[in-house]
């Protein structure tokens, strides 16, 4: 008798859509905060959308990866951390952020809403000589930077060529959120680099 192999792809509409947080310490600070209930690397995309003030000043990160999620966002208090990058184009509601002391060498600003933005600081971080914005008189004559820290449209153009979108597998789990092998007759979830989930079912 021949077994049958069929693989069903289940959308996870009904499931929790989820951001990917890979720094411990800003995941630690979102737990702090009451966003989020466990260090796994991910937090659900509906306990951030709505949040209006991020303080997360003084708490060891370096990656704010998962910020682009806080869509609702205005003020964003990350000064004090350990950040290299930081990117805030899908942050269009911002009113002000200070992210001073850091160890940036990278801001991207170019939300569309620039003049949204009322107060702006970045002292204090020597090795960011330019800002990613959308425009340049405005924030040259409102926001707060070091004297060696410029503005433009596009501080790296030669940084944006081959830019991939690369999805990797990560982790598989169990509908209990348990590490799990890939087993026939049992709905697994699939978790990728991207933040994505995938619900599936191999039935033998």
């Amino acid at each position: 008798m021949k077994k049958l192999l069929l693989l069903l792809l289940i959308p996870l509409s009904s499931f929790s859509q989820y951001t990917s947080i890979p720094d411990v310490n800003f995941e630690q600070a979102l737990i702090n905060s009451g966003y989020d209930f466990l260090i796994d690397g991910f937090v659900e995309t509906s306990a951030i959308d709505t949040v209006t003030e991020l303080m997360i000043n003084n708490n060891n990160i370096s990656d704010l990866t998962g910020v682009e999620s806080f869509i609702a966002l205005q003020s964003l208090f990350c000064y004090d951390n350990n950040l290299t990058t930081l990117n805030l184009v899908n942050n269009t509601q911002l009113f002000e952020v200070t992210c001073s002391n850091n160890n940036l060498t990278s801001i991207d600003l170019r939300n569309g809403n620039n003049s949204g933005l009322w107060y702006f600081m970045s002292i204090n971080n020597p090795s960011l000589t330019c800002i990613d914005v959308d425009d340049v008189a405005y924030c040259e004559y409102n926001f707060a930077v070091d004297s060696w820290t410029s503005f433009n449209n596009n501080c790296f153009p030669t940084n944006i060529s081959g830019v991939t979108n690369n999805k990797k597998l990560i982790r598989v789990i169990d509908i209990h959120g348990r590490a799990i092998n890939p087993k026939p007759n049992i709905p697994l979830i699939y978790i990728y680099s991207d933040g994505s989930r995938e619900k599936r079912i191999f039935i033998q």
